[in-house]
């Protein structure tokens, strides 16, 4: 079977190839080549986290919530309520970034579903700081983003993050 598919595939590929050279010496390949976007990597998805926690530092809640598509959907680590607004994003990061967090992945796995749209799941930790006390604690929580190439922007359209169980 295995083989099978791997011959579909080969032929398939050899009449793709055969037909992209017929429409290169047409000339017009290249004009069509540069209007498409390739795949983003799998470092410019993990970019992407990067950006979100430079986003955290800032303190500000509503530019947290920009990074989140206008129909996206947070569930939160320290939080029971699905967030499906900008005001509930901008609401939840309201109190999320009173604690200072500072997020680290400690593991992560990036799946590239096309050219606008992929996902990063992965373990992370987070490091709060009480603001009444100072005190430092860390969560560490599981995280899924699910990234979408939207009006030329990645946005978040929907991350769920709990908090790590304890090993069984």
């Amino acid at each position: 079977m295995k083989r099978q598919k791997l011959a579909i595939t080969i032929g398939t590929a050899a009449l793709l190839l055969t037909g992209t050279a017929a429409y290169a010496s047409t000339g017009t390949a290249t004009a069509h080549h540069s209007t498409r976007s390739a795949e983003p990597t799998k470092k410019q998805i993990l970019a992407l986290f990067d950006r979100w926690n430079a986003t955290l530092a800032t303190g500000d809640a509503d530019k947290v919530a920009d990074l989140y598509a206008p129909d996206g959907v947070l569930l939160p680590t320290v939080s029971p309520k699905i967030r499906t607004t900008h005001a509930e994003i901008e609401d939840y990061f309201e109190h999320f970034l009173e604690n200072k967090p500072v997020g680290k992945k400690d593991r992560s796995v990036v799946d590239i579903l096309d050219k606008n749209t992929a996902v990063d799941a992965g373990l992370y930790t987070f490091t709060l700081t009480d603001p009444d006390t100072g005190v430092k604690r860390e969560v560490k929580a599981r995280y899924t983003y699910l990234y979408e190439k939207i009006g030329g922007k990645w946005l978040i359209v929907n991350h769920h993050s709990s908090v790590l169980p304890a090993a069984s």
